[in-house]
């Protein structure tokens, strides 16, 4: 057994709290709105079980690979990966995945701090009793006048940021395990209402069925390829976040059961989401759109039309803020971490640092909805002839940036690190468990996601339809 390495991060008290964090990295804004919505369009229980298989041979072997590497080498993901690429003989450009993870997730923040302003805002809209008998065209509105002002939608985005920063500020235990152990527990606190509220609301009997009723017709091979992609995505895998967790993990701790349990919970916190929203559109009529229309166009009509419309809307868009607030601590951790350990930087000055930063790019996105709505940097090429800067953001990290990061971890782990090294870190002994999570993160793993990575960039579409 090699010397252990030790954190000048410090470390989770617990494995629940890195449970609780990894959880709350996992679960974010997607979870509430794409996966019920997505179930729901392909064929309902019938495409649970697909996702869950896919979970199973590629979720759960890349997020035990990702948390090893960050354990094995205890610090940010760019020194983590020079580290261990020494350690193992291989080309020292093996760093530039860690390289890849603090970008992508400094990049993702960066608009997703804008999306989760449009949330805050919407708790105080929601509870001020500003939804109450809109119609559909004045809810279009009242979406319409936030994201075109730039002030207001600037300041949302600075208070969402702040947040964020305050927390990563306060270091792993007094800041990170502190606010998932009190975030995670009221995000499923309040799911919990909002699903008893849901019960109660006319449709919850066609929202079980639109999410849990098997129907294998509508399970296309698109279908499929879409569950191999969210079993990937949902996890957060592929952006450093979890192996920068997995660095603070305590060393006595399980890599296999905790990765497990993160999936589990990831899961349940999407189903429970899906319980508590679908009945609600059902009952009122409305359709289940997906992406962030549905959030934020069409529930909004449904709240102002229910008894006690106000109150659940607030809650449901404090929810959604808690979901986001766990993801973005850990998308902007992999960059302080890197700066304390290599600039030198107090804790404080590291996360003020990143944060103005994230701040600063992050006005491409504000500006993408109003000022800048009618720009297309890329409209010369066919497929990017739409697309604005907010939306070659997202293109370039989730559909390309974050397949690969994944693909090349599962590469480095299986392939590149040795044996006795994985059996070491692991800590899961030479057994049956092992050589399967071996045999899919060499083989299995990293064909699907290069397929993920092939469809997600369109290259699929005229085999899949």
């Amino acid at each position: 057994m090699t010397q252990r390495r030790k954190s000048i991060h410090g470390q989770w008290s617990s494995r629940l709290a890195f449970i609780l964090a990894a959880t709350g990295s996992a679960v974010g804004l997607g979870n509430v709105w794409k996966f019920p919505y997505i179930a729901g369009e392909n064929g309902g229980g019938a495409f649970v079980l697909v996702y869950l298989f896919c979970i199973a041979v590629i979720g759960i072997p890349i997020m035990m690979a990702e948390v090893m590497l960050g354990r094995r080498g205890r610090q940010s993901p760019i020194n983590t990966m020079r580290t261990l690429a020494q350690e193992a003989g291989a080309n020292r450009a093996w760093q530039l995945l860690g390289w890849a993870g603090v970008l992508g997730g400094f990049l993702i923040l960066s608009y997703y701090s804008v999306i989760a302003g449009w949330a805050l805002a919407y708790v105080f809209r929601a509870g001020g009793g500003l939804f109450t008998g809109q119609t559909a065209d004045g809810i279009q509105s009242i979406f319409s006048r936030l994201v075109e002002d730039p002030e207001h939608l600037l300041a949302w985005h600075t208070l969402f940021l702040v947040m964020t920063m305050l927390v990563v500020s306060r270091g792993v235990r007094s800041g990170l395990e502190r606010a998932v152990r009190l975030l995670m527990p009221a995000l499923l606190i309040l799911l919990l209402v909002l699903v008893g509220y849901a019960l109660n609301s006319g449709g919850f009997d066609q929202g079980v069925r639109f999410l849990f009723e098997p129907d294998f017709s509508k399970l296309s091979a698109n279908g499929v390829l879409i569950a191999m992609g969210h079993a990937f995505f949902t996890l957060s895998l592929g952006m450093g976040a979890i192996m920068v967790y997995g660095s603070y993990l305590p060393g006595s701790a399980s890599i296999a059961k905790t990765s497990i349990a993160v999936s589990i919970m990831d899961t349940m916190v999407a189903l429970l989401a899906g319980l508590a929203i679908f009945p609600i559109v059902f009952a009122n009529g409305l359709e289940p759109g997906a992406g962030p229309g549905l959030i934020f166009q069409t529930l909004p009509i449904a709240f102002g039309h229910m008894t006690g419309g106000a109150f659940f809307g607030m809650l449901f868009f404090i929810l959604l803020v808690f979901a986001a607030w766990t993801s973005a601590i850990s998308l902007i951790e992999p960059a302080v971490a890197w700066l304390v350990e290599n600039r030198g930087h107090t804790r404080v000055y590291a996360s003020v640092v990143a944060g103005i930063l994230t701040w600063l790019f992050g006005l491409l996105t504000v500006f993408s909805f109003n000022i800048l709505s009618d720009y297309r940097p890329l409209e010369a090429f066919e497929v990017f002839e739409k697309s604005t800067l907010f939306d070659l953001l997202d293109f370039l990290t989730a559909n390309i940036m974050l397949p690969l990061g994944g693909l090349l971890i599962a590469i480095f782990a299986s392939w590149k690190m040795s044996r006795a090294d994985t059996v070491d870190e692991l800590n899961m002994g030479d057994g049956v468990m092992y050589r399967l999570w071996r045999f899919l993160v060499r083989y299995i793993t990293p064909v699907a996601v290069g397929v993920v990575f092939l469809y997600v960039i369109g290259i699929l579409d005229p085999l899949v339809g």
